[in-house]
């Protein structure tokens, strides 16, 4: 399998600019006017007037941007769009009517459809499925309608208010003539963040909560238990999901090895801020990757990675080229455009030959079939499942191979998702049902066998558990507890 060229990785990062829902607002709302109004583009006072609007506008998209109105604090975004149309008259319809067009044709067909066909082979008729996964998803992407539709109206709404004012204005009339209208429209936006920040204070209840001390006992460094430990990751696996999936291999691991029922990922549950946490120990308020869409480069504390190197050992981690924005030259990149049947299949046989070039003592792999089925297709139909059980059958080929070249005799095999899936477009971030606890066992010699821990624990352990079964030290900013009622005596 061929890595992530570089115009990947950048058309990766360009793409989430469209993907992620905080910068998305912003991109989609001002596209929307300015195509409404392209008869306008060759008239100077146009971009005047439509730029003084913007303007007045900018302190809305900055609440916007700053409180994501998760799950059901969405329905609380109506009212201030009832509020404004009860203050202002709505104008003009037929901007909000293709405001409303112009996204369903974005999340639908061209997202749903188009993007999906070209990049991972989904059928053309996609979207006869896709319309009703974008009305239901949950996640914190542009896919969320609940979410996006009612910022979008309201924005469009007072941007066309304020344009209008300062067209009357070029026709003659004094701004001071509106010195009221704008005492109201800063009111209105002044209430909008109190009215923003008193909900998510009160309501906004449902994030995991954090560890403060750092990771300190048990202190192994320089004293393996291990000699390698192999990580996969099959990216987006819901829980409940796994256990209705054909995956006789992976449950007799589980059953021969130790579960943990009650493993909770992190907030927001995106897959870079998870691997993120999962190989650092730390939470995104810490580490500083808080979505899919990296501002700047690059984890900002040590990783299990730096950890290894301290004591001379190395790691790698086989990933798709978001994960090259956190974990930097950690990561060999795998090329995410190709049709998703094969997606897996070529990652396994990449994951093979690192092991015998590099033979590294940590090795990571991520698994992408099963998560680009439940975003383009949706988890709760048999496309899903039928990808848990190819999930299955390729990691046994792996261990299989693994064994037989003589890698797995003091080895500790780490099975997990780094978050699960929304009903939806297989949304993830917020932790709606099916999100917030993942599968995750190990299984080797130095595990015990058939232990099953009810007891509530967070991906922020892996990191932590890594350097404990390596004999390396904690990475600087780990709070996770390392997973020691999973080892022998």
């Amino acid at each position: 399998m061929k890595q992530a060229s570089a115009f990947e990785i950048v058309a990766a990062r360009c793409w989430n600019l469209l993907n992620e829902g905080k910068p998305f607002t912003p991109i989609f709302t001002v596209s929307v006017f300015l195509l409404y109004r392209i008869d306008q583009w060759m008239n100077g006072d146009f971009w005047t007037d439509a730029g003084l609007g913007l303007l007045c506008l900018l302190p809305l998209f900055i609440i916007y941007y700053h409180f994501d109105f998760p799950l059901f604090l969405r329905n609380y975004l109506w009212f201030p769009v009832i509020a404004a149309l009860l203050l202002w008259q709505p104008g003009n319809l037929l901007l909000y009517a293709a405001a409303i067009g112009l996204y369903l044709f974005f999340t639908v067909f061209f997202w749903g459809t188009f993007y999906y066909r070209m990049r991972i082979g989904t059928s053309w008729w996609n979207f006869k499925r896709f319309w009703k996964l974008v009305l239901k998803n949950s996640d914190s992407t542009s896919g969320n309608a609940q979410e996006q539709l009612p910022k979008v109206l309201l924005l469009l709404l007072l941007w066309n208010y304020g344009y209008e004012l300062f067209s009357l204005a070029d026709e003659g009339t004094t701004l001071a003539a509106f010195d009221d209208e704008w005492l109201v429209w800063a009111a209105f936006t002044a209430g909008l963040w109190l009215y923003s920040w008193i909900l998510h204070r009160n309501l906004f209840d449902w994030k995991p909560k954090e560890t403060e001390s750092f990771t300190s006992d048990p202190d192994r460094t320089g004293k393996e238990i291990n000699d390698k430990v192999i990580v996969i990751v099959i990216d987006g696996m819901r829980k409940e999901r796994f256990e209705e999936a054909e995956a006789p291999f992976l449950k007799k691991l589980r059953q021969e090895g130790t579960e943990y029922t009650q493993m909770e990922t992190v907030y927001p549950a995106r897959t870079v801020v998870c691997f993120s946490s999962m190989f650092t120990g730390a939470y995104p308020r810490d580490h500083g990757i808080r979505s899919n869409m990296v501002w700047k480069l690059g984890i900002r504390v040590e990783s299990i990675f730096d950890s290894l190197r301290k004591v001379g050992k190395r790691g790698r981690l086989l990933g798709i080229a978001h994960l090259i924005d956190s974990m930097g030259d950690d990561v060999e990149s795998v090329t995410a455009v190709m049709h998703n049947d094969k997606a897996d299949r070529n990652i396994i046989d990449r994951a093979k030959k690192i092991m015998a070039e590099q033979n590294p003592e940590l090795f990571v792999v991520q698994m992408i079939g099963v998560d680009q089925t439940g975003h383009s297709m949706g988890v709760l139909y048999d496309e899903y499942l039928q990808k848990i059980a190819e999930a299955d059958r390729l990691v046994e080929e792996f261990v299989d191979w693994l064994t037989s070249q003589g890698m797995m005799q003091n080895t500790t095999l780490v099975i997990c998702a780094d978050h699960g899936q929304a009903d939806g477009i297989g949304g993830h971030g917020h932790l709606d049902e099916g999100e917030r606890f993942v599968p995750f066992f190990l299984h080797g010699p130095s595990i015990r066998q058939g232990c099953r821990i009810d007891e509530r624990h967070s991906l922020i352990s892996m990191a932590p558990t890594l350097a404990y079964l390596l004999g390396a030290p904690y990475p600087g900013a780990s709070r996770g507890k390392v997973l020691t009622d999973a080892f022998k005596p």
